[in-house]
């Protein structure tokens, strides 16, 4: 079973910087593809950001260039680091993993984290 802990939200102003981390429990983490969801009040669900077991990335559009998804495999722990934020980045943020390739369903999913941004 994969255990997943997010940490790091919460209050920040417009182009500030916040970095979300996910700790995750098991031993294969190295063969997870991992990623970032976010979904904001009255939204569909919004995938932001993956990265692979092999550390190839890809972003959403509307954060490309402002975000970055990155992971310590020996620390079983992925970060998105979020710089430039906007309001419209407002929403609780989950991370989730699948194994090698993440899709719009993953098999595991974190609690969610709260991120506020303020204009």
């Amino acid at each position: 079973q994969v255990q997943l802990v997010e940490s790091g939200g919460g209050l920040v102003q417009a182009g500030g910087s916040l970095r979300l981390s996910c700790a995750v429990s098991g031993r294969t983490f190295s063969s997870y593809a991992m990623g970032w969801f976010r979904q904001a009040p009255g939204k569909e669900r919004e995938l932001v950001a993956t990265i692979m077991w092999s550390s190839v990335t890809w972003y959403a559009a509307s954060v490309k260039g402002r975000f970055t998804i990155s992971r310590v495999n020996a620390e079983n722990t992925v970060y998105l680091d979020m710089n430039s934020l906007k309001p419209e980045d407002t929403a609780v943020y989950y991370c989730a993993a699948q194994r090698l390739v993440l899709t719009s369903n993953p098999d595991y999913w974190g609690q969610g984290t709260q991120v506020t941004v303020s204009s």
